[in-house]
């Protein structure tokens, strides 16, 4: 089902900091994210701004980037409502949106939007996808069919995101899993891994950063089975992460650490890598670091 539409480029900004600015703000951050060469931006649903709507006002401040949603929550919408809202944007902005979704989690849709978690999640994937494809939709179509990744862990939802969707997008994982991921998607679908990076070559501030980050994680199994999955133990999730495993979660350092870590991620079989730049500020973009990543990474 892979198809290949979209350019995305080698690397991309994953940010939450977006949803602490006016929206107006959020758009010239955008903007600037594309003339600095980043190939896409991706942003979350959890209890920020709602995916799809946020994703139109992204594209619309924009002229070129790709808009990814990582992830849209399905519990959030029905798949008629879902399938809807990613015709309307790729309609509108040709090959620059991708629908990036994923289950969520269990205390995120139960107690946040009062559903039931299913706990079969590739299952119900798999009824979402099929609700969606046979979804009607009769407004004007998108010139080309809009691609969709899954936000994948492990391999029985890795090898849904190659049979269903156009590939997949990990999160909070390690060189070894997108080497790992790729073998299971197979060479076409699109492997698209998030990575935390820190600019701080303070080992001290630079793990304090990470632990405030890393510690909701780390509560949830989504993540720890993977983690575990990937020989990390038990007692690596305690006090928010043991520094074996911040160290091999998280790039934190210099410029010339961070690339090596975007490049192993290359290597290993990614088309495109999420970078996710945390400060000690949570409420401020951070631009400096965006043009310091920019100064020396740039598209194919």
């Amino acid at each position: 089902m892979a198809q290949r539409t979209l350019q995305l480029g080698p690397i991309g900004i994953w940010t939450t900091y977006l949803d602490a600015v006016p929206a107006a703000r959020a758009q010239e951050v955008v903007a600037e994210l594309e003339e600095l060469g980043f190939g896409a931006v991706w942003c979350g649903e959890a209890v920020g701004r709602e995916a799809l709507t946020n994703a139109a006002v992204l594209l619309a401040g924009s002229k070129r980037i790709v808009v990814a949603t990582g992830i849209a929550n399905i519990y959030a919408r029905d798949p008629i409502a879902m399938a809807a809202a990613q015709n309307t944007l790729a309609e509108a902005y040709p090959n620059r949106f991708l629908l990036g979704l994923g289950v969520s989690h269990s205390h995120l849709v139960e107690k946040l939007r009062g559903h039931v978690y299913d706990k079969k999640p590739v299952a119900t994937m798999r009824a979402y996808l099929d609700a969606m494809d046979q979804a009607i939709y009769r407004a004007v179509p998108p010139p080309s069919k809009p691609l969709r990744v899954l936000a994948a862990l492990g391999p029985k939802m890795l090898q849904l995101s190659a049979e269903r969707a156009d590939g997949a997008h990990p999160y909070n994982t390690t060189p070894a899993h997108t080497a790992e991921a790729r073998k299971i998607l197979g060479p076409d679908p699109y492997l698209c891994p998030e990575q935390v990076v820190i600019f701080e070559t303070d080992a001290a501030k630079a793990r304090a950063i990470a632990r405030k980050f890393l510690g909701i994680y780390l509560g949830l199994p989504n993540y720890t089975n993977n983690l575990l999955r990937l020989g990390f133990e038990e007692a690596d999730f305690a006090n928010s992460g043991s520094d074996k495993l911040i160290d091999a979660l998280i790039a934190w350092g210099d410029l010339k650490t961070v690339q090596s870590r975007i490049h192993e991620h290359h290597a290993a079989g990614a088309d495109h890598v999420c970078v996710q730049v945390l400060t000690a500020d949570t409420k401020t973009p951070p631009m400096r670091e965006y043009r310091e990543l920019a100064s020396t990474i740039r598209r194919n």
